[in-house]
């Protein structure tokens, strides 16, 4: 039995690893094959408030606008009143752009080549020098491996050790879970080497709880193997997702504001989550459904209620000790502790050239899409964007096509058609699709282990 989860709480989290442990499932993991590795939480950390106060803020993310909107915010307002410089390594010109100070192209898997370019600049270096550096880490390519990204934060942390990192995911309480536990425990028990297996027919059962593999996962062509294959489904969820209608028992969980407990932010703020009305029909909140399941079972996890739930978490799990503390959690959240620092190991990481008639491709998130919280908000369902490929003018006028004009993008042995639209902020050579949207999935053109995908594009 293999364990794949989207945790909305620090609670549901420690339930998790209870009975995970208490199963023997090592083969657990809180992000779908689209986050960090967990490593980089063990980094020599920031706040978002330390960060929004540095002199320097190297923004080696995705488009904050997009995907981390009030994060966006703070770090406008720190470089609007000249508080931080911001230097931003990006594929294309995003939200905070216009306020750095220095915003810099790259091709999809060239971002170390590119930071250690800057950090051997005189310019940059006597900024460096001016005193506190934060990297904010991020996925900012879902078509290529996050090894670039993250040899690119290794870069700067070799030239300036002291520098510290605020790591941002996309998912509500990534960094919570991970605190918690609810990381795999063996090289082949991330969530793609586990759907990897249950393409070869190797797992028995998918535990999902929370989340959507067959929506949220990059690499599309694998899940459906996976899917097919795998013998028995079991989903936990607030929603009935794509991923759900796979399964032969769905247990439906209480959402967000229908249960008390905490969540913790990319910060590694833990704040409480307080029940504000009451679950729909049968459902409950999923730590009650793993303990249920986990007497069923004949295995007692020891905890009988909420309480009783918390006070363990931050007894046995050090970097939540600070949250015994109820009054400052209500009050502004606590930010959790940290284990001992690791470091990145500064390698020179780059993809093989491109060949000239091909586009790298860029995949990233944008605000509104398809997710399930989205399509089943009337108000909210109509914001998510038509599919599309985003060209650069130059490189249209190449193929020959305007702005409407569909076009086939092939890679990896399989092709989608979407329309071009035209992108002046965009490198060349670069084609960017924004993720999880109405129309042609671009997921089909991604392959997990390729480390960067080239496509080529066509005239229909």
């Amino acid at each position: 039995m293999v364990h794949l989860g989207k945790p909305h709480g620090r609670l549901r989290s420690m339930r998790q690893v209870a009975c995970c442990a208490a199963l023997g499932i090592t083969a657990r993991d809180a992000q779908l094959g689209d986050g960090l590795p967990a490593e980089v939480f063990s980094l020599p950390q920031a706040t978002i408030a330390e960060t929004c106060s540095s002199p320097t803020v190297i923004l080696l993310a995705p488009n904050l606008k997009e995907e981390l909107p009030v994060l966006y915010l703070r770090l406008r307002d720190a470089a609007d009143k000249r508080r931080t410089r911001i230097i931003e390594v990006s594929p294309r010109e995003t939200g905070l752009s216009r306020y750095a100070w220095k915003s810099v192209r790259h091709e999809p898997g060239d971002q170390a080549r590119v930071v250690n370019e800057l950090l051997a600049t005189p310019e940059l270096r006597d900024q460096l020098d001016r005193g506190e550096v934060t990297v904010v880490l991020g996925r900012g390519n879902l078509a290529e491996l996050p090894d670039f990204s993250l040899f690119a934060a290794g870069a700067v942390l070799a030239a300036q050790p002291e520098a510290r990192v605020l790591p941002v995911v996309r998912r509500g309480n990534v960094r919570g879970a991970v605190t918690a536990g609810l990381t795999p425990r063996s090289e082949d028990g991330d969530a793609t080497s586990v759907l990897s297996r249950a393409a070869a027919g190797d797992v028995e059962c998918l535990v999902l709880l929370g989340c959507d593999p067959v929506s949220d996962m990059p690499d599309a062509d694998l899940v459906r193997r996976a899917f097919a294959r795998v013998k028995h489904v079991i989903a936990i969820d607030t929603f009935v997702t794509e991923s759900a209608r796979h399964a032969e028992v769905f247990l439906p969980a209480a959402a967000y504001a229908e249960k008390v407990g905490t969540t913790t932010n990319c910060e590694g703020r833990v704040s409480d989550v307080a029940q504000k009305i009451t679950s729909v029909g049968t459902a409950r909140p999923d730590w009650m459904i793993a303990a249920e399941l986990a007497m069923e079972l004949g295995l007692d996890l020891g905890f009988a209620n909420y309480r009783e739930l918390h006070d363990k978490m931050t007894a046995s799990v050090a970097a939540f000790a600070p949250a015994a503390d109820a009054k400052a959690v209500r009050r502004e959240g606590v930010v959790t502790t940290h284990a001992a620092p690791v470091r990145i190991t500064a390698k020179p990481h780059t993809a093989a050239p491109r060949l000239s008639h091909h586009f790298r491709l860029l995949v990233a998130r944008v605000l509104y899409d398809r997710a399930i919280g989205t399509a089943q908000s009337p108000s909210l369902a109509g914001l998510a964007r038509e599919a599309a490929v985003h060209l650069h003018p130059s490189d249209a006028q190449r193929l020959g096509v305007r702005e409407g004009a569909e076009v086939r993008v092939a890679a990896n042995d399989a092709a989608v058609v979407l329309p071009v639209k035209c992108d002046e902020s965009l490198a060349r050579g670069v084609a960017f699709v924004p993720f999880n949207q109405y129309g042609s999935d671009i997921r089909n053109v991604i392959r997990h282990d390729v480390p960067v995908t080239d496509a080529l594009i066509e005239v229909v």
